[in-house]
């Protein structure tokens, strides 16, 4: 399977002109032979978490949702894109969700771990645990930005049954770490390819580090981007990640219920 990831500079509360990057971003995935395309946290109404908590319309959440669906749908592209949601309860939350190329919702997430003040001063942590579902013949789940850096959350994710792991993020620059060093921890020791799509440029007076990456299950990298806007490509072997798992059983091998005692 041929993955994209969109790299790129986001325009605070300006959704119609994100929504066409996006657009023109699933245009060239699609006639690449992309399958899916992964687009960075929040980017269709930019990273700004205090501006969008006061300055986002609520009644434009399902306008977007559908404007996205319908970028899937005519560019026989399945899509991954990040929105605020709002609870049953009031409660504002960041998430994810992956469309089909038909537009269907195959998968949504909310972020587990909010970082820094500003996201925890607009926002609420979501609780649920990463699902899981059959995409393309690969088994695929979702987190957001911080909580991949929590080997609890990809651990969950892979330990459900995903080989696959996309994930919206929104990565300053000076954390070069995370995505050279971390993620491919990360996908080394679950034994997932995780594709990692950031902003770049500044949005408001935040400069992003670009850097966005593709690691595979053992560990190296697929793909990997600069600072600069870009469309990332690699192919996924949808066979890799259970080659990984038949050589070092990482996963068959775990002892939770001895971790948990360790806990107590």
């Amino acid at each position: 399977m041929l993955l994209a990831l969109l790299q790129a500079n986001a325009a605070v509360l300006d959704p119609e002109a994100n929504c066409s990057v996006i657009d023109a971003a699933a245009r060239s995935a699609s006639a690449a032979g992309a399958e899916v395309l992964v687009t960075p946290e929040l980017f269709p109404v930019g990273y700004a978490p205090r501006r969008v908590r006061a300055g986002l319309d609520p009644a434009l959440l399902p306008v977007l949702h559908e404007r996205l669906a319908d970028i899937a749908r005519r560019n026989s592209i399945a899509l991954v894109y990040s929105l605020p949601r709002i609870t049953p309860e009031g409660d504002w939350q960041i998430s994810a969700t992956l469309v089909d190329t038909d537009g269907s919702s195959l998968l949504s997430y909310g972020k587990v771990h909010l970082f820094g003040p500003d996201e925890r001063a607009a926002f609420t942590p979501a609780t649920e645990r990463p699902a899981v579902v059959h995409f393309h013949g690969i088994p695929t789940s979702m987190v957001i930005c911080y909580d991949v850096e929590f080997p609890e959350a990809v651990r969950a994710a892979a330990a459900g049954g995903a080989e696959l792991l996309l994930v919206p993020t929104a990565l300053a620059h000076g954390f070069d770490d995370v995505p050279q060093v971390l993620l491919r921890a990360r996908a080394l020791e679950s034994q997932v390819t995780i594709a990692y799509a950031n902003h770049s440029g500044i949005e408001d007076d935040c400069r992003f580090l670009g850097g966005s990456v593709i690691a595979g299950p053992n560990g190296k990298l697929l793909a990997a981007a600069g600072e600069a806007p870009e469309l990332l490509f690699a192919e996924v072997d949808p066979d890799a990640a259970r080659r990984e798992r038949t050589t070092v059983p990482y996963l068959a091998e775990r002892r939770p219920d001895l971790y948990r005692s360790w806990d107590a």
